[in-house]
């Protein structure tokens, strides 16, 4: 019973099913096919990659608030740079990339070095790098080269690319979680910080690498999302961290830091668009959404609290 309450993926894969075959039984004719399921991966394949990040800052007992804003960003810049300097694709990707590294850099010093509380850190970055999206994307830029936008708008097997970008990051990640030293040594800091630095473990650098990993996760991801769309948005990624702090949570991470895994990620953000899609379906006010994704986040942060006394 302890293992069942601490692998949480167990219960989701579960509710995931008994969602699915109720939907398919309320909408037999537009939820069970391929063009719904595609789609539905591929709403979801941008949250799923930002949510690898934040589920191995969450097993370190962190998390980052900055995301949604550097999704934002990093589209914007790329498309900026493209447009308006007439950089190549790869040079723009990379720009892009180091720019989001430099952000999740200067999270993780000011968090983990100088002792920054987290929450008002990356607040406060949120706002910053939201203002840089502003600034760079404007109202929107569009026209961008057509290699740039073939990164996600290409097909594999009747598949648009991100969802495959998804399926090898959740697949790497997962690898590296469970079988190297390096990243397992975020379970050690997240089950008890204290003694992890006493062992050895370098806790500080390993926040600040965690840090830098998400952020550039999410400018990957910014990348794919503005690909995808064709179009520079400086509004993309609002509410991304929130829906991605509840996939994370729903799939097995604990606020307290060491409990997690990667698969879990996916089959949260997997749910998450799964009642998303079943209220477009069944025609649910926009306004209602917003409610009940506010209301799954308080339900998931009520069970996480209610489980973990319960395990100890």
């Amino acid at each position: 019973m302890r293992q069942f309450l601490q692998e949480r993926t167990y219960s989701l894969t579960l509710t995931i099913l008994l969602v699915g075959v109720g939907a398919a039984v309320a909408f037999p004719q537009t939820f069970p096919t391929f063009g719904n399921w595609s789609q539905l991966l591929l709403n979801l394949s941008i949250d799923t990659i930002v949510a690898v990040g934040m589920m191995l800052l969450l097993i370190a007992g962190v998390f980052d608030l900055s995301v949604g804003s550097v999704v934002a960003f990093s589209g914007g810049l790329a498309a900026y740079g493209m447009i308006h300097f007439g950089w190549p694709v790869a040079v723009a990707i990379g720009i892009t990339l180091l720019a989001a590294g430099i952000i999740g850099a200067a999270n993780g010093y000011l968090i983990a070095y100088e002792g920054v509380n987290p929450m008002i850190q990356t607040l406060a970055m949120m706002g910053i790098v939201r203002g840089g999206a502003l600034l760079v994307s404007g109202s929107g830029i569009q026209n961008l080269p057509y290699w740039f936008n073939a990164i996600s708008q290409s097909r594999l097997l009747g598949v648009q690319m991100p969802v495959w970008y998804m399926l090898m990051t959740i697949g790497i990640f997962a690898f590296l979680m469970q079988k190297t030293v390096f990243f397992r040594r975020y379970y050690y800091i997240g089950g008890n910080e204290r003694a992890a630095d006493l062992s050895g473990i370098r806790v500080r650098q390993m926040k600040l690498y965690g840090f830098v990993l998400t952020s550039l996760l999410a400018g990957v991801a910014g990348l794919l999302l503005t690909s995808r769309l064709g179009t520079a948005l400086p509004t993309a990624g609002r509410g991304l961290e929130l829906r991605v702090i509840t996939a994370v949570i729903l799939g097995g991470a604990s606020l307290s830091g060491g409990h997690g895994k990667i698969v879990g990620a996916l089959l949260g953000a997997v749910f998450m668009g799964l009642v998303s899609n079943v209220m477009v379906l069944a025609r649910v006010s926009g306004y209602w959404q917003e409610i009940i994704l506010g209301l799954i986040l308080i339900v998931a942060v009520w069970t996480d609290l209610i489980l973990q006394k319960r395990v100890r």
